[in-house]
């Protein structure tokens, strides 16, 4: 039997009783007094009925925005708290990277690539107990020619260039480790981050704006999860795939080389930041021992990579994060820091 009827007589339509299940609507009347339910009701109705007649948003919005009053502004509450508490989720994660994948899938068949995306996020990879590298692309069916992708839709990463990068702070997760950690993981050929726009570092946000490549990192792109744009992926996936199956083995990477000598300056630069230290007290002398320490051994390690890359030309990428994070010179350091204190 029909819900509604129509009385031509009357000039009126008659409703039966019925309910909704709807959470959207259940909790814009549980919100509304009881006695002010059926006003809103058939102002609901009546604005409905004409966004359907206009079919057109934009009309609609500019023909009824004084009729949207409350409602509009409800509804726009309803919509942040709901994607406040997503953001705040701990499902988040997994819903950031079954969106990112449903994008990819999509994309290949869009553009008839033969290539297959797979959920890696829950499995360990080449590195022990390490699950990092969310999804890895396949390149035309070939199980040795890989992207390796990290979803990271949350605020508490940064860039982490390795020329400003501090080796003796403590070890947090950066787009450059990730970078090279997901790559290294998953035994890929290149890498790609991908972050969300509402909830990216400023300093990731500056550098990146949509799609930026870091020689011998990865790419680094910035999606809109709320609006559904993932068009900077598609950009940054069509280059690393370009990357992945062109690149040739070289005999020296100068990029890989600056890398290297990066890091090199900024010891040295460690080292220069002494003179202002010289005539303190002794408290102050400890601290020009350390950093004089610091330096030297964040030197001499570096040294070592550059030795290993300039006779091999090139490195690995467990060696490009073994580099990048420095655990060995920073134990070194622990026992010398030890000695310092008991001056």
């Amino acid at each position: 039997m029909a819900i509604v009827t129509i009385s031509q007589q009357k000039k009126r339509i008659e409703i039966d009783g019925f309910d909704i299940d709807n959470p959207l609507i259940f909790e814009f009347f549980n919100s509304t007094p009881a006695s002010e339910r059926d006003e809103k009701l058939i102002r609901a109705i009546s604005i409905g009925v004409l966004a359907i007649a206009e079919d057109r948003i934009s009309s609609f919005l500019a023909t009824t925005k004084n009729e949207l009053g409350t409602e509009l502004e409800s509804l726009k509450l309803i919509f942040d708290m709901k994607q406040e508490v997503f953001l705040k989720s701990s499902a988040k994660g997994v819903e950031a990277e079954n969106s990112v994948l449903n994008y990819l899938d999509h994309f290949l068949k869009s553009n008839n690539l033969p290539d297959e995306a797979i959920l890696t996020g829950n499995m360990s990879g080449k590195i022990a107990k390490n699950k990092t590298g969310d999804i890895v692309s396949y390149l035309n069916g070939k199980e040795d020619t890989t992207i390796a992708i990290e979803v990271k839709f949350d605020k508490n990463i940064r860039l982490g260039d390795i020329s400003t990068r501090d080796i003796f702070s403590n070890k947090t997760d950066t787009a450059w480790s990730q970078l090279i950690e997901s790559q290294a993981n998953r035994d890929s050929r290149v890498g790609i981050i991908v972050f969300d726009v509402s909830t990216v570092d400023n300093s990731i946000s500056k550098f990146v704006e949509n799609v930026r490549y870091i020689p011998q990192v990865g790419f680094v792109t910035i999606v809109d999860q709320q609006r559904g744009d993932y068009s900077n992926l598609g950009i940054a996936y069509s280059l690393a795939r370009d990357i992945a199956i062109n690149a040739k083995e070289t005999k020296f990477d100068k990029d890989l080389l600056s890398i290297i000598i990066n890091r090199i300056i900024k010891g040295i630069s460690d080292i220069t930041s002494i003179r202002s230290l010289i005539n303190q007290n002794i408290e102050h002398n400890k601290k020009i021992i350390a950093q004089i320490e610091k330096s030297l051994l964040s030197i001499e390690f570096s040294q070592a990579f550059l030795a290993k890359f300039l006779s091999t030309g090139s490195l690995t990428k467990e060696d490009l994060l073994d580099f990048y994070y420095g655990d060995d010179v920073r134990d070194k350091f622990k026992s010398i820091e030890k000695d310092i204190k008991e001056i």
